[in-house]
């Protein structure tokens, strides 16, 4: 099979599709229609980590994750900004890749601090209203949590059909 291409088989088609480049928009779309995930990261190796994670994207095309400081996502992240997230379709006949640059704020440390007030918005996005916020403010310093916010620079994947 020709680099590039891929063909399904078992109950799929069988016919070839072009996997390539795709508008980093195209791409960010796709992401808003699902809040599940794959974050990709890079290990001190260099081999990939990947990590299941709920996703939003937001106005501004900034996709933002939540996560703790003591998994290894994070540690990578500090090292190493660079990162993926793959965003599959439910029919598994499509995807993106979206490349990017992460940036997190400082780790949760209060419950007044201005990175739980992004968790709380990112929570907001992804699910709703919460019945106790106090409660889940003094959860995300418990938890050490921070917010990736991963800044698209490249997509690729196949959207079609």
């Amino acid at each position: 099979m020709r680099a590039g291409y891929r063909s399904h088989v078992g109950n799929f088609s069988a016919r070839a599709t072009v996997v390539g480049p795709m508008e980093i928009a195209d791409a960010l779309e796709h992401a808003r229609t699902t809040r599940n995930g794959i974050l990709t990261t890079i290990r001190r190796d260099g081999r990939p980590q990947l990590s299941n994670i709920a996703h939003a994207v937001g106005a501004d095309g900034v996709i933002r994750i939540s996560i703790t400081a003591d998994r290894a996502k994070y540690h990578n992240l500090v090292r190493d900004q660079r990162a993926s997230l793959y965003v599959g379709r439910e029919d598994f006949m499509g995807y993106a890749v979206i490349d990017g640059e992460a940036t997190m704020p400082p780790v949760a440390a209060d419950p007044a601090d201005p990175t739980v007030d992004e968790l709380i918005d990112l929570y907001r996005a992804l699910v709703g209203e919460h019945p106790d916020w106090d409660d889940y403010r003094r959860a995300m310093v418990a938890d050490r949590r921070t917010v990736v916010r991963l800044t698209p620079t490249h997509a690729y994947g196949w959207l079609g059909g």
